[in-house]
């Protein structure tokens, strides 16, 4: 019984938040706020739309590619449709329940591939080790390139007496150095369940390097992350406030729109306010960033319902002749 209602509340705590933020963001709003909104939809240039969408699907497809280089030294090479189809039914399934995408990815493909569905999960964490270093060292250059402003935001947010914040940098360096002992000295089963699956984690990367296409799977890291950054791009050139923006507002908002997709299902309610924010530090009005975060998360999970749902409904017709 305890499972089933902690199953439950996994799924509807992050829906719930994010239909929370929309009713939060959306009351807040005046008539003529709304009415500002409602205009920079109808008048937004939606060939650029149209142009992000197509960079988002290469990098779907580019990323469908790559996997096919984690499965190929386990001796499994599926079809390129397959992948494809599993890709998409995997985003489509996060928008419902958090991060279970993965597991119908890789159920998926091994119903219809025949890979055990042990190794053609493992493969997908490794996928995510590589996401998570990509989208650290976009972080990383986002806060090199805007340091000033990011810093300042930062400053910001802290507590004023310097107390409190030296006190706060040796409660986090205690902890750290606890969970560092912990994780390497404990005999706890549970504390070893997290170091053998941290320590699988780092097999998992190192595979990568070890792999007889290592160049082709970094390139296709490359254009996959090339292409998210080109579709923020590009949506932003869709409307006239935010046409004119700098790369290091495109960095930044991308980097907080990436962020808050992990908050709720697929960034809903989130994303619009997160990348609000980041555009009003660079000079973009309330009603117009607001505009823009609802468009770009709009379009990218329209996208994902049309092909995620066409996926779900083609792959068992393309497979029906499998024996």
């Amino acid at each position: 019984m305890k499972k089933s209602l902690k199953k439950i509340l996994f799924i509807l705590l992050p829906i719930l938040l994010g239909v929370f933020l929309i009713w939060w963001s959306l009351s807040s709003l005046t008539v003529i706020d709304k009415t500002e909104i409602k205009n920079a939809f109808q008048n937004a240039n939606y060939f650029w739309i149209f142009i992000s969408l197509i960079l988002a699907l290469l990098s779907h497809l580019s990323r469908a590619y790559r996997w096919n280089f984690l499965l190929a030294p386990l001796g499994y090479k599926p079809r390129f449709l397959n992948s494809v189809f599993a890709v998409f039914t995997a985003y489509l399934i996060n928008l419902a329940i958090p991060r279970a995408g993965e597991v119908a990815r890789a159920t998926a493909i091994s119903k219809y591939e025949d890979i055990p569905f042990e190794k053609a999960f493992g493969t997908i964490v490794a996928e995510r080790i590589i996401d998570v270093i990509m989208l650290l060292l976009i972080i990383a250059g986002a806060f090199f390139y805007q340091f000033d402003l990011l810093w300042n935001l930062v400053i910001s947010k802290l507590p004023k007496n310097p107390i409190y914040i030296v006190s706060l940098g040796i409660l986090f360096l205690l902890l750290a150095g606890l969970f560092y002992y912990l994780l390497l000295k404990s005999t706890n089963a549970f504390i070893s369940k997290i170091r053998n699956f941290v320590l699988g984690l780092l097999d998992g990367v190192k595979s990568i390097f070890t792999m007889q296409k290592k160049w082709a799977f970094i390139g296709h890291t490359f254009f996959i992350w090339g292409m998210y950054l080109l579709m923020f791009y590009t949506v932003c050139l869709a409307m006239p406030e935010t046409s004119s923006i700098g790369m290091g507002a495109v960095v930044t908002g991308f980097v907080v729109g990436a962020l808050s997709i992990a908050t709720t299902n697929g960034g809903l309610g989130t994303y619009p306010l997160g990348v609000q924010q980041v555009l009003i530090l660079y000079g973009i009005a309330s009603n117009p960033a607001l505009a823009f975060g609802w468009l770009m998360w709009t379009a990218q999970n329209v996208m994902i319902l049309v092909f995620g749902g066409l996926s779900m409904l083609i792959m068992p017709i393309y497979n029906r002749n499998k024996p």
